[in-house]
């Protein structure tokens, strides 16, 4: 199955419009409990706000998606907040939108700009990621191959954990499945086999959206 994209944690952004004040709030959601709840907890922390409209996806495949413009005009808050979070393609995402009027109507167009920034600067803020299914590799080389490996995995798709030095060096990669042979290949290669590489597993894990 193909990586999706998600919020990597809580996060949250805000600016202020012909005195409006927008608070846009993001964070990745397991499931509709987990989204209400997030909700609810904005919800709670403005309960002086004049709006807080949310829009969420659940599910890889957008499944299912919720938003409501809570009082705001038919149209200009929760539809445009998941035209966002639909075109930037992510999923299990909750996104609330904070709004305290400022005394100056902004009108239809102008609602609907606003609460798509927001919208846009709350995913910002809470970093989208994607979700690759991604493989843990255990490997060991000697010390006077360390330095000749680790100058290959910076040129390589990898995550290097931190490595261990005892009687060898050994450390674990995190690469994508799709990518796993290819970084063995190499490594193999360069070391003219004296490397040793054991899978543990895979298992879906963040990668930074454009991360190579």
């Amino acid at each position: 199955m193909s990586g999706y994209r998600t919020l990597k944690a809580p996060g949250a952004a805000e600016f202020v419009v012909n005195k409006s004040r927008f608070i846009g709030y993001a964070s990745p959601v397991k499931d509709e409990a987990d989204a209400l709840a997030f909700l609810g907890e904005i919800r709670a922390k403005h309960r002086d706000a004049t709006h807080n409209c949310y829009a969420y996806t659940l599910g890889r495949n957008m499944g299912v998606m919720r938003y409501s413009d809570d009082g705001e005009q038919g149209g200009t808050a929760g539809l445009p907040m998941m035209e966002v979070i639909k075109q930037r393609q992510v999923c299990d995402c909750c996104v609330v939108v904070t709004r305290y009027f400022g005394g100056v109507l902004l009108g239809a167009g102008g609602l609907v700009r606003a609460y798509s920034k927001a919208c846009g600067i709350g995913l910002d803020a809470a970093k989208i990621v994607v979700m690759e299914e991604t493989e843990r590799l255990l490997c060991e080389v000697s010390y006077p191959l360390w330095d000749r490996t680790q100058h290959l995995l910076k040129s390589q798709p990898v995550q290097l954990l931190e490595p261990e030095f005892a009687a060898a060096v050994t450390f674990t990669l995190l690469v994508r499945v799709q990518d796993s042979a290819a970084v063995q290949r190499e490594l193999i290669q360069k070391t003219d086999g004296r490397i040793e590489i054991l899978s543990d597993g895979s298992d879906y894990m963040a990668w930074e959206a454009g991360e190579t």
